[in-house]
């Protein structure tokens, strides 16, 4: 068990060194086993046993996808912004 003291002390005999703390630390993490490791196959297949069929999530996305790009364009050709917005011809005529 670490040193813990409810009363804080400025030093003196029982105060433990930082050495002492650190080695405390470091046995008790190198010391730590973990009950049970991650069962990957169950967390798999509960996640694709859950939420939305393939093909929907990728038509989803598709569609939002089409839906930014066409938004982008209109907005960039309004504000006559890019490469794409309508370009200025300057022209002079005799």
């Amino acid at each position: 068990m670490p040193y813990v003291e409810d009363r804080p002390t400025q030093g003196g005999i029982g105060t433990p060194s930082e050495e002492d703390i650190s080695r405390i630390i470091r046995d008790t993490v190198e010391s730590w086993k973990p009950q049970r490791g991650p069962d990957w196959t169950d967390v798999m297949t509960r996640l694709a046993s859950t939420g939305p069929p393939a093909w929907l999530l990728y038509t989803a996305a598709s569609a939002a996808l089409v839906l930014i790009l066409i938004t982008a364009f209109l907005v960039g050709s309004a504000l006559h912004i890019g490469a794409l917005a309508p370009q200025e011809i300057r022209s002079h005529l005799p």
